[in-house]
């Protein structure tokens, strides 16, 4: 499943947090980011390609 890895770098306040909450949950956090990467592809993808179809019709 995994293709590539990404690595990131946060503030260690905000990982522990994430990473308490996480377990908390019973959720692997690479599970989460996973999710969260997904859901913003999908919310963004479409704005995304509406704006290169305009710049490349404007650069025609």
């Amino acid at each position: 499943m995994k293709d590539s890895g990404l690595r990131i770098r946060v503030e260690r306040e905000l990982r522990e947090k994430f990473l308490e909450i996480c377990r908390q949950q019973d959720r692997p956090a690479a599970q989460v980011l996973r999710e969260f990467m997904r859901t913003y592809v999908e919310a963004n993808e479409s704005a995304s390609r509406q704006k290169n179809h305009k710049k490349r019709q404007h650069d025609v």
